[in-house]
């Protein structure tokens, strides 16, 4: 099989080399890869920059990944070939509130990932595509998906009537819309492009905030509330705009925070935080059982993730990277396996 091998960190590390096929064992489901789609992570674990969760030679990257089955181990009850799947992005929470060990299971981080032709893998670790969706589009949801799930339904408890708003057109925040205008919330949404404020209408956002032309976007953003204020952030900034969503968010609202885009150290003023009993939560993914349920959603729903206009194979994986460093796209980068 040909797989994406990060030697050691640095993007010109990155290869793709020839690897033996590997057989499932029992509990265990081959999974023959036919997309991947990459996240800021993905990047940051191939130069090396996720510290201790992740190895530090011979990585295989990226951690969301569909395909189809190829063949079944012993035991295995859920699956059959030709079975359309999709991996969860942390092979072992499975449930309940994450554990240390259960975060080393990141797939792409410290055990190997999916830009990979052949990858075993845990029959509890993968769940069925929707019938509705491409292996491309079932492949944007495991991390970016999920996250955003957890941001607005779970961590967030969002509500029909909750003004939410999302930072940028990268993944994690075009799935927060999705989810927000699908549980009936009233949307704002941020860019510092005109051009993808527009396509964020189009996926539903109420309200556009140019924050290049507004970097005190807080003001507008309550202003836009009437004056109250919002329910919930989805924080993905974070240094270079954790104030603006403190000073945005009402009385008891709630900040999820989950990226740090524009910086990872920033002082900010507590007493904004404290007096006015905000939440503010980091979100890192989430457990097989929330991905079930998103997974559900998403069926019943018929929602389709965005996926950005440029496609990679395999062999352009480095490719693929700078482009989702130049910031141009819109959606996930999709790599057809």
């Amino acid at each position: 099989m040909r797989a994406a091998v990060v030697s050691s960190p640095g993007l010109d590390n990155l290869s793709v080399v020839e690897l033996p096929d590997p057989e499932p064992g029992p509990g265990e489901v081959l999974v023959r890869v036919r997309a991947a789609t990459l996240n800021y992570r993905d990047l940051l674990t191939v130069e090396g920059g996720y510290g201790s969760r992740q190895k530090s030679e011979n990585l295989i990257p990226v951690s969301d990944g569909a395909g189809e089955v190829a063949a079944v181990g012993d035991g295995v009850t859920r699956f059959k070939p030709g079975d359309r799947v999709v991996a969860n992005f942390f092979q072992e929470w499975l449930a309940g509130e994450p554990r240390e060990d259960v975060m080393h299971s990141g797939l792409g981080g410290m055990i190997d990932g999916m830009a990979t032709e052949l990858r075993v893998l845990p029959e509890h670790g993968l769940a069925h595509t929707p019938a509705h969706l491409s292996d491309a589009e079932a492949a944007a949801l495991p991390c970016a998906g999920l996250t955003a799930w957890s941001a607005v339904v779970d961590q967030g408890g969002a509500k029909p009537g909750d003004l939410v708003l999302t930072q940028g057109s990268g993944g994690v925040s075009v799935f927060a819309l999705q989810f927000a205008r699908l549980l009936g919330c009233e949307v704002i949404a941020t860019s510092s492009s005109d051009t993808k404020l527009e396509r964020l209408r189009e996926l539903g956002a109420d309200h556009l905030i140019n924050y290049a032309d507004t970097p005190e976007w807080a003001r507008v953003a309550r202003e836009m509330s009437g004056g109250r204020g919002l329910d919930l952030v989805v924080e993905v900034g974070g240094a270079g705009t954790l104030e603006q969503s403190i000073k945005a968010v009402r009385l008891g609202g709630a900040i999820a925070l989950i990226g740090v885009l524009s910086g990872a150290n920033h002082e900010f003023r507590l007493p904004l935080v404290v007096t006015r009993k905000v939440r503010l939560e980091g979100v890192t993914c989430g457990s097989y059982e929330q991905f079930a349920a998103m997974l559900r959603a998403v069926e019943v729903s018929g929602l389709r993730p965005a996926l950005d206009e440029t496609r990679f194979a395999l062999d352009e994986l480095p490719a693929a990277f700078a482009h989702m460093r130049e910031g141009r796209h819109f959606g996930k980068i999709v790599i057809e396996i």
